[in-house]
């Protein structure tokens, strides 16, 4: 892995290739990224934060927030530039489900199918739809979800309006 800047993808819609797939590069969830998850959400539940607590859960060990690693499949994403300047919005996650735990010290990456894609009902732009997997250094899936994105087609600008 290099500490280069990856470049950008920048993809169009028009450019989206349903069944293709990018994989992002590798990040180690620490217990300190848990904490401070904790700590942004509020959301200090012993699972997360308390390790003797956790030594007598079926776990033996803090686990990640459910929500932490959805978080981090989108930063992840955002490693790979897809769409540096030609996304509009994100339109929301679906099917999202927390296949298994995340500990700290897993190494995670991300791989993203493009799942679905159809025209927006306004000029200009298109709906993509990306099936995310997280995936750890055992090759299990700790989480999967569908995420719905707003991209620019070719030739418009964000408003649709053409270029």
């Amino acid at each position: 892995m290099s500490n280069e800047e990856a470049p950008a993808l920048n993809l169009y819609y028009d450019d989206v290739e349903i069944g293709g797939e990018l994989t992002t590069p590798a990040h180690v969830v620490t217990y300190e990224d848990i904490l401070k998850f904790a700590d942004v959400t509020l959301d200090h539940h012993p699972l997360h934060v308390d390790e003797e607590y956790c030594k007598k859960t079926k776990f033996g060990r803090p686990i990640a927030h459910g929500l932490y690693g959805l978080s981090l499949m989108e930063g992840l994403k955002t490693k790979l530039k897809m769409y540096e300047t030609t996304s509009i919005a994100s339109l929301g996650w679906d099917k999202v489900r927390f296949k298994a735990p995340i500990f700290p010290g897993d190494e995670v990456h991300v791989r993203v199918v493009f799942a679905t894609k159809r025209d927006s009902s306004k000029p200009g732009r298109g709906v993509v739809t990306e099936s995310v997997l997280l995936i750890n250094q055992n090759d299990d899936v700790v989480t999967e979800a569908e995420h719905a994105t707003l991209l620019i087609k070719r030739g418009y600008d964000e408003t649709g309006a053409p270029v």
